[in-house]
């Protein structure tokens, strides 16, 4: 990821159905699921906005924005 990016992980906890498809194909490990079985962004920090996540999620319940410096969350 660039200098002075960040990333925020929008998940809809109603939409995931905890799959886990998009935990598996994250190569950063960013995500796991929770204790309900709904995915969870656990080091957001380490993202690289690969965005395979979000193309894999079958229900559509992940999305990736990419905020510029100072737009943090």
């Amino acid at each position: 990821m660039g200098k002075g990016k960040s990333v925020t992980h929008v998940i809809d906890k109603e939409w995931c159905k905890g799959c886990g498809i998009c935990v598996h194909f994250c190569p950063t490990q960013v995500l796991e699921l929770d204790k309900r079985g709904k995915v969870e962004a656990v080091r957001p920090e380490d993202c690289i906005a690969c965005m395979l996540c979000e193309l894999r999620c079958p229900d559509l319940a992940i999305q990736i924005i990419e905020n510029q410096e100072g737009e943090n969350d």
